[in-house]
């Protein structure tokens, strides 16, 4: 059985994939890293769905909903660098602002929609939203204060969500949404 995870897309993120033009297109990549400067993607399998959030002005948006492919480097991805100073993924360099030049970044091939500004995650979804982790245990969405978020340090990082949360959430992320 496949699973959903969530992922917080931020300002600098969106702010470039805006600038870039990407607002429509699909993004064919995404990328998990090892540092800090990145979500580790840890867990996700192909066939997982990965909900990209973004949090303007209080509200909760689904961004692009990504169904994983695979977790490995491909040529698309063109060659590996030779020194530390080349580019990590050349192939890759119009979705380059999905953390490809991040510390330790990997490559994880989606088929996802395209990337939206404007499906608003509804207040009430929102605060019923649910995460659990690996040992089972579950959690609700916190800083939730009559419909909108006050603070997004809940949402940093890479989380699975509880199966009723993703079925909620996937009528939000679809294109028709």
């Amino acid at each position: 059985m496949s699973d959903a995870f969530t992922v917080l897309w931020t300002h600098d993120t969106c702010r470039a994939l805006r600038k870039a033009g990407r607002v429509g297109e699909r993004p064919p990549v995404a990328f998990s890293g090892v540092h800090s400067s990145l979500p580790a993607w840890t867990g996700v399998c192909a066939g997982d769905e990965v909900y990209a959030l973004h949090v303007n002005r209080r509200e909760v948006f689904v961004v692009s909903r990504m169904r994983v492919i695979d977790v490995e480097r491909g040529d698309c991805c063109g060659a590996a660098p030779a020194t530390w100073e080349g580019p990590a993924y050349p192939g890759q360099g119009d979705w380059s602002m999905l953390g490809a030049e991040g510390c330790g970044a990997g490559a994880v091939h989606v088929d996802a929609t395209p990337v939206r500004f404007d499906a608003a995650i509804p207040g009430e979804l929102l605060a019923r939203l649910t995460w659990r982790n690996r040992r089972g245990r579950t959690r609700a969405l916190k800083y939730v204060v009559d419909g909108r978020l006050e603070n997004s340090v809940s949402l940093h990082g890479f989380y699975r969500l509880t199966p009723e949360a993703a079925d909620e959430l996937a009528a939000v992320g679809s294109p028709a949404g």
